[in-house]
């Protein structure tokens, strides 16, 4: 009989107890604030929300959400694999469920409609769950799914932040048909208050590009899944420690601190004796994705 890893069920419940409070807040915000408020966002939750409106009957936002996230598992497992699927199993049951509860509470938080500050404290709520899902090294079964299938299957050379952009605009712009220019908009406000906030979470006030430096007897392995996974570059050199003597590999990548905590989960459960310094950056010149351009900087 294999043993139970103290350590690892440890690890797990404080990851539930944190998630379930993320799910919890990113729940209340769409059933206290963004569905009284007759608000959509991007994502999965917009997508689901314009279902609802295309339905002839009203149908509960948590079980079309239910569907929606059973239909992506099924198409990330079909496309590109069991092993992808996994990872975002469990937060694909739970946080329906999380929203299901939440909807049978029937609570508005603001006392009167005010599309403006349900639009703020909405990206901030979402935000505030996509954050603490990231922090604890899961992800949520929405568009990054979809974003993740699109760059394996057909557009491997594409970031995997354009391809999220992409698919968040094409959503919020299904929103310009369903609802109105306006709610379209405030999705918009919505969608940029989620990403601060959900930056916010994970790095506080520091900046959205940090360096990472892994030290590592694995450096394929690790190098693979940041070039291929991650979309990020990695430079390598060798480095010797001076007390050991010994002689091994250093990785350095640039990547956002949302990549950064994916990259650190995947470094925990492949190399335990791995080292990952993280820096800080104030600016990065360069022509990769999500830097900003020399020949601008210099322009200006």
């Amino acid at each position: 009989m294999k043993k139970i890893n103290k350590e690892a069920v440890k690890k797990f419940c404080i990851d539930f107890f944190f998630l379930v409070i993320g799910c919890s807040v990113g729940a209340f915000g769409i059933t206290a604030v963004m569905i009284p408020n007759g608000l959509t966002s991007g994502g999965l939750t917009g997508i689901v929300r314009i279902v609802q409106v295309l339905l002839p009957i009203h149908v509960d936002l948590s079980l079309l959400f239910y569907a929606g996230v059973m239909v992506l598992l099924l198409f990330v497992a079909v496309t590109i694999g069991l092993k992808e699927a996994r990872k975002i199993a469990l937060l694909a049951v739970m946080f329906p469920t999380v929203l299901f509860l939440f909807e049978r509470l029937n609570f508005a938080l603001l006392e009167e409609q005010d599309v403006i500050l349900a639009a703020i404290f909405c990206g901030v709520l979402l935000g505030a769950c996509s954050g603490i899902v990231f922090w604890r090294g899961y992800a949520l079964c929405g568009t990054d799914a979809i974003a993740k299938v699109i760059k394996k299957k057909w557009l491997p050379n594409a970031s995997m932040g354009q391809i999220l952009l992409v698919t968040d605009v094409v959503v919020i712009l299904g929103a310009v048909f369903m609802f109105s220019r306006n709610i379209a908009l405030y999705a918009l406000v919505t969608q940029v208050i989620l990403i601060k906030a959900m930056d916010f979470i994970l790095y506080g006030f520091e900046t959205k590009i940090v360096q990472l430096e892994i030290i590592t007897n694995m450096p394929e392995e690790v190098a693979n899944y940041i070039i291929n996974d991650i979309g990020r570059g990695v430079s390598e050199s060798v480095i010797v420690g001076a007390y050991t003597k010994t002689e091994r590999k250093k990785l350095i990548t640039l990547c956002s601190p949302r990549e950064s905590m994916l990259i650190k989960k995947f470094i925990a459960k492949t190399d335990k004796g791995a080292f990952v310094a993280v820096i800080q950056v104030t600016t990065v010149w360069g022509a990769g994705e999500g830097f900003t351009d020399i020949d601008e900087v210099n322009h200006n």
